[in-house]
């Protein structure tokens, strides 16, 4: 692969990282800006706080389109026949992207679908088993953010068991992280004893990673 062809498929990541579900999904359906009400995170969770009765489907839309970000920009550097160092950059420039969209001010979420998305692409038992994590904790804790840091922080042994490469070990320790100091509000609430339960986002119920 050539240094255009590699810079090119890193910028693309990024730009399609910046691309902000929750953002457009709220605009699209009526709903307030994600950024102004409940957590204040563009992300699947807060828009099913704020969604009232549109809560489930935008939600919904939203932890898909989080999760495509980052499974697209993967499948389409394999697809090129990428190496490990791309494969990592790509990964790490998606969800950057969403982190820190250049459409939307540089005012992002917090990255757990992305991640999901760039694991699946990467190889998908290991977008498999960090889900599976995810699940297992939300089950029995009923706690998002919490089954978000448990899974992320097993990710990069995750990664070693599957793809034990340098380069895409160091990608999932960078987006883990990223993605603890993004969920720094939260590690301050679990430590308190105060982090909203799943089914308080929403008076039905339900349950999705805070994107």
């Amino acid at each position: 692969m050539t240094f255009v062809t590699a810079g090119t498929l890193v910028l693309a990541a990024y730009l399609l990282g910046s691309v902000s579900s929750a953002i457009i999904v709220c605009r699209l359906m009526g709903l307030p800006d994600p950024r102004t009400l409940g957590s204040n995170n563009p992300g699947a969770t807060n828009v099913l706080r704020i969604g009232g009765a549109k809560a489930k489907p935008a939600a919904a839309v939203t932890l898909a389109g989080d999760m495509l970000k980052g499974l697209v920009p993967m499948l389409a550097a394999h697809a090129l026949g990428a190496q490990p160092l791309v494969l990592a950059l790509v990964g790490i420039a998606a969800f950057v992207g969403h982190l820190f969209p250049v459409f939307f001010g540089f005012r992002g979420g917090k990255g757990v679908a992305t991640a999901l998305g760039v694991q699946f692409g990467l190889y998908w038992p290991i977008g498999a088993v960090t889900a599976a994590v995810w699940l297992f904790v939300a089950k029995v804790l009923k706690i998002s953010s919490l089954s978000a840091l448990a899974s992320m922080a097993l990710a990069p042994l995750v990664v070693w068991y599957f793809r034990p490469e340098p380069a895409l070990i160091g990608m999932q320790l960078v987006v883990t992280g990223l993605l603890f100091l993004r969920h720094r509000s939260n590690i301050r609430k679990l430590l308190r004893g105060d982090e909203d339960r799943i089914g308080a986002a929403a008076d039905a119920g339900g349950s999705t990673p805070e994107s």
